[in-house]
């Protein structure tokens, strides 16, 4: 078994030194006693430990997913002036991971990972990083999440952004989700729901739906809807994907803003939804509060229903953090293999098995999710579709020991594997690096020269995964 050697997190510290030196670590000052209370109620987090012996029926899945969230943007996860109460509420509920990473570094793929349990290079949609056409997208004939669930006698449902493929021949509808409302692409202007062609994003099953209010609440709306509804007996998937915080740099109210923004794409600007002369600190700050607030308003008609207790809710984002994200003390950003760029934060709560107030220091990554959802819904993968993620199932419901096993990554241009603390990292410039991520999170004290045979090995274990993957097309 792996040694992951325990990382005083900004929490955990707090419980070890005091409500003051807590507030600190949190970057506030000694002299703000709210947010010096908070950081003293987080301390009492305390290491994971599986309650044992609990039983309970297939669980309903919520699966909700952040876009561009960074690692720190939670002020459970230490953002200094970020306020995210009820994504704080859900960690205090359950379990905080603080190694947990996305499948890759931008929108598209890590979306293949989570879907597919399965690297996304084992796919030709996969190698778009992200998708930016009508060309690739999740094959209709490989197996999900959604239709593995659906054939074991699940309810599946997504709400909100795809990101997988364009119509006609890549869908939700066509994957294994019974039902779909959402957008397709990668990006779209809150009100108009412009896209990144100028198209109209905004579809209901395979067919467009007029809302010009702003997406945020469109999707949260729904996605309440759907968990209150009577299902009739049967357990349900709703895969809940909001578009916050992506550019463009848009919080509600900010119809000025969005009327300029729909101006320049019907003029052919096609980078104006990036809104590279846009956003703020605190228009990300207002985005990210925001989703925070949607995410309380679908788990509080959650508890309405009285579906709380079997209900294993999940809340991750599909990538690191972009321009305006607080990612320290990480390096890097989305699109990079960098801490900054793939790890996220990452929270499950099960009320029926998990106890709440607990943090787990062990590496997971997307692809785990789909391993370990099929599992404690008691279906299994496609034989012909072997998964690359592992179940934690046994880890979190049975105590048994986490795998000993390395977390893979590849993007065009940059390379990593993470084995236990150490990390095998090339970026761009090619250069092969080590970093010790116990001490050095940040990842500026490069091994390699001291530590060759592990390197070595690390970037051998890189290269025969690599081995098995689709080449990127010349």
């Amino acid at each position: 078994m792996t040694s992951y050697e325990p990382q005083l997190s900004r929490r955990a510290f707090g419980g070890a030194v005091g409500v003051s030196a807590a507030a600190a670590a949190v970057g506030l000052g000694a002299a703000a006693p709210a947010q010096a209370a908070e950081a003293a109620e987080a301390a009492h987090e305390r290491e994971f430990c599986a309650a044992r012996g609990r039983q309970s029926r297939r669980p309903n899945i919520l699966f909700i997913l952040g876009d561009d969230l960074g690692w720190a943007d939670l002020s459970s996860y230490g953002s200094p002036h970020i306020k995210t109460p009820n994504l704080d509420r859900l960690a205090r509920q359950g379990v905080r991971f603080t190694d947990a990473y996305s499948g890759s570094a931008t929108c598209s793929p890590t979306r293949f990972s989570l879907y597919t349990g399965r690297y996304p290079a084992r796919t030709k949609g996969g190698l778009a990083e992200p998708i930016a056409d009508k060309s690739v997208g999740l094959d209709p004939t490989h197996p999900t999440l959604a239709s593995l669930l659906r054939e074991s006698g699940y309810s599946t449902a997504l709400i909100g952004k795809w990101h997988a493929g364009h119509l006609p021949d890549y869908s939700p509808t066509k994957s294994g989700w019974q039902e779909f409302f959402g957008n397709f692409g990668g990006a779209l202007e809150y009100y108009s729901k412009l896209g990144l062609g100028g198209e109209y994003d905004l579809y209901e099953g395979d067919a467009t739906y007029r809302d010009l209010r702003y997406y945020t609440r469109i999707i949260t709306e729904r996605a309440s809807a759907y968990v209150s509804r009577d299902h009739h007996g049967r357990p349900w998937l709703l895969n809940l994907n909001f578009t916050t915080p992506h550019w463009p740099w848009i919080a509600e109210g900010d119809t000025q803003q969005s009327a300029e923004i729909v101006r320049r794409i019907k003029a052919g600007d096609g980078r104006a939804l990036w809104h590279q002369d846009g956003g703020s600190l605190d228009k990300y700050r207002e985005m990210v509060e925001d989703l925070d607030r949607s995410v309380g308003e679908v788990l509080k008609a959650l508890r309405r229903s009285g579906q709380e207790e079997n209900t294993l809710v999940v809340f991750s984002s599909d990538n690191g953090g972009e321009r305006f994200s607080y990612n320290w003390p990480l390096s890097g950003n989305k699109a990079s293999l960098q801490e900054g760029g793939i790890r996220v934060p990452n929270i499950a709560r099960w009320p029926a098995r998990l106890d709440g107030g607990q943090v787990s220091r062990v590496p997971v990554f997307s692809p785990d999710w789909a391993a370990t959802l099929l599992e404690v819904a008691g279906t299994r993968p496609h034989p012909a579709y072997p998964l690359d993620g592992v179940s934690l199932a046994g880890y979190l419901l049975r105590g048994d020991e986490p795998a000993e096993r390395d977390l893979f990554w590849r993007v065009r241009g940059e390379r990593a594997l993470r084995r236990g603390n150490w990390k095998y990292y090339r970026g761009k410039a090619g250069r092969d690096q080590l970093f010790d991520l116990a001490g050095d999170v940040r990842e500026q004290a490069d091994k390699a020269a001291v530590e060759p045979a592990r390197l070595a090995a690390l970037r051998s274990a890189w290269e025969a995964v690599d081995a098995q993957l689709l080449p990127y097309p010349a």
